[in-house]
């Protein structure tokens, strides 16, 4: 790993969140607020990066898409818990991360994010490692969506091994699973995590195909389902549902947990949070309805395509 190589993954990784925010912008015709940032001088982080957010559209109540670049003189555990031989090494960590809430209650919410981690143990070679993935959570099943998006998932990472989508579709399933509701998310994708066996060069190519193929996977699916109709039922379903989401990013994700060991920037942390979202106790849908076999029926990990 050397400056240009990391110049080269930085370059892309702008590029990538410019040219989404572009397509979102293009569907809902509202702007994005656009908050560059750097970090103070004698913080615990160094850096910088851009928070790009959409709120208020007639399509997404909320999408937030950030880049950011930082280093840090000592990874947090979140990010050594499997590699214990980098515990306390300088790093250097970048990537984009998004997700898109809709307003309608019809189009699904969709996660993504691609980044590299750099590890500089004292005296040794620095150490790259790639993660990422991106995943669907549905208020509404739909079959051609869901089959759709794990398609796309599964082309992104077919050229790299035909052992990969496999791998990463359970990852994925295994990872965006709240322990505390024994329940999944949403209906998956793929999810990788600490993945350096293809070396830099493939790893890096990877890292693209992934975060090229959000908009190839997502905005079909919005394009379909962001004029159909629907009622308070459905709207109150959402928030309901959109209460699971941030229940698993505050307690189990890594992501969020990295940036808030390591000092990061906290509103751009917490950029995934919908902008409204309800909880109701011990809610009980009748078991004919769509909401009930939202769980009973369509977020079973099963094999897509």
């Amino acid at each position: 790993m050397d400056l240009h190589q990391a110049q080269t993954v930085r370059d892309y990784l702008i590029q990538l969140q410019a040219n989404i925010t572009r397509a979102l912008h293009d569907v809902d015709g509202t702007d994005f607020v656009v908050d560059p940032w750097r970090k103070p001088e004698g913080e615990m982080l160094q850096g910088d990066g851009i928070t790009q957010i959409l709120e208020g559209g007639p399509v997404f109540e909320r999408a937030g898409c950030g880049f950011s670049h930082v280093s840090g003189p000592k990874l947090p555990p979140s990010a050594t818990q499997h590699r214990p031989e980098l515990s306390g090494a300088p790093f250097e960590a970048m990537g984009v991360s998004l997700v898109f809430h809709p307003r309608n209650p019809y189009v699904p919410t969709v996660h993504m994010n691609v980044r590299m981690i750099v590890a500089k143990p004292e005296g040794k070679e620095p150490v790259a490692w790639f993660g990422g993935g991106m995943d669907l959570t549905p208020y509404y099943g739909f079959e051609e969506d869901a089959v759709h998006f794990h398609q796309v998932c599964k082309d992104a990472v077919a050229p790299y091994g035909a052992d990969l989508h496999p791998r990463f579709k359970k990852w994925c399933d295994d990872y965006f699973f709240l322990k505390h509701r024994n329940e999944a998310r949403g209906v998956g994708g793929i999810f990788y995590d600490d993945f350096s066996e293809l070396g830099f060069e493939k790893g890096f190519a990877m890292m693209q195909d992934v975060g090229n193929g959000l908009l190839k996977a997502y905005m079909p699916l919005v394009m379909r389902r962001k004029d159909t109709p629907y009622g308070e039922r459905e709207r109150a379903f959402q928030l309901y549902r959109r209460g699971r989401y941030v229940e698993f990013n505050l307690v189990w994700d890594r992501g969020t947990h990295f940036g808030l060991q390591s000092g990061g920037r906290t509103e751009s942390i917490l950029l995934s949070m919908p902008a409204l979202v309800s909880w109701s106790y011990n809610r009980v849908d009748a078991p004919d309805s769509d909401e009930a076999q939202l769980t009973a029926h369509f977020l079973k990990p099963r094999d897509w395509v």
